[in-house]
């Protein structure tokens, strides 16, 4: 596992596409996540279809084809420096195969963010445009539009990534140590689900893994987690770091499940992060190298993520 392709970073000005690969849109919260873009100095545009609500399946921002389009288009329209998905929710799984990514990647680096569902996009992104993407709010999401810290710690990483390269999550040792490798990782169910898909990384090996979900009671995170260890995708992993959990019950009984399944495999794990769902989520560039101390409860970027 090597470092990704870094993308440019954002200048006052730039102009950014807002998309919804997965689930539907407030236009209220669309509205407000827009005034916070205009209000970075960014020229943000909205993808035709992205308040769109599938005719039969209301979980769904539309049809497959139509958000696959959106995000091909802004993908690929040499005006837009960045792409902002509006949520997560449930959907990519079935867009991402309509996707063009020779076409994509002929249209070159620009800036992805997304969480949650955006997980199997940061998969995809990682696998067949060799890209380094941000794990971070999305642009319609409650916490990008309520919450200072999560506004600002996506501002800095888009416009001087260089002052956010060492991310001081809070969180605390699990299992104590230092490892170096390369970021990835998401929502558990996602990357659990995704196994076996033409997008989705082989394994973890030599990478520092970041996990965290939502809605999930502890016998399903024991599940996933003890499939990505039957498969063999954490074999080699040098790092763990878990995020939020919230939805899962009280984390009394999550924390013991994280344990059991990881505390094993002989690498340093740090827990409660602080990215994910929870308020205030950092943005965790995914295909950077770095260091994850556990004690510290620190992730040191090598390089800024942005150049």
């Amino acid at each position: 596992m090597r470092p990704r392709v870094r993308p440019p970073r954002l200048a006052p000005g730039a102009r950014v596409a807002v998309v919804a690969p997965s689930g539907p849109v407030s236009e209220e919260r669309l509205e407000a996540g827009l005034d916070v873009l205009r209000g970075w100095d960014l020229d943000p545009v909205v993808a035709p279809h992205v308040l769109d609500r599938h005719g039969e399946f209301d979980y769904l921002a539309g049809t497959d084809a139509d958000r696959a389009a959106d995000l091909q288009r802004a993908w690929c329209d040499p005006s837009v420096d960045a792409v902002l998905c509006a949520r997560g929710g449930y959907g990519a799984q079935r867009m991402v195969d309509l996707l063009d990514w020779a076409g994509m990647r002929a249209a070159g680096p620009k800036v992805f963010v997304g969480f949650s569902d955006i997980t199997v996009l940061h998969q995809a992104f990682a696998t067949r445009l060799d890209l380094v993407t941000l794990h971070g709010p999305a642009a319609a999401g409650v916490d990008f539009v309520k919450n200072a810290r999560a506004q600002e710690h996506l501002k800095a990483t888009l416009f001087q990534p260089e002052t956010v390269r060492v991310i001081p999550s809070g969180g605390t040792a699990m299992v104590p140590g230092r490892a170096r490798g390369i970021t990835l990782g998401g929502c558990l169910s996602m990357l659990a689900s995704d196994l076996g898909t033409p997008h989705a990384p082989t394994g973890a090996r030599g990478g520092l893994v970041l996990l965290e979900d939502i809605g999930e009671q502890p016998y399903r995170i024991d599940r996933m987690l003890t499939q990505l260890l039957r498969t063999g995708w954490l074999d080699g992993v040098a790092g763990i770091a878990l995020g939020s959990w919230v939805g899962c019950g009280p984390y009394d009984t999550v924390r013991p499940v994280l344990l059991d399944r990881l505390g094993g495999l002989g690498v340093p794990v740090v827990e409660e992060f602080g990215f994910g769902h929870c308020g205030g989520a950092l943005t965790i560039p995914f295909g950077m190298s770095g260091e994850l101390d556990a004690e510290a409860g620190e992730l040191t970027l090598d390089e800024p993520a942005l150049r």
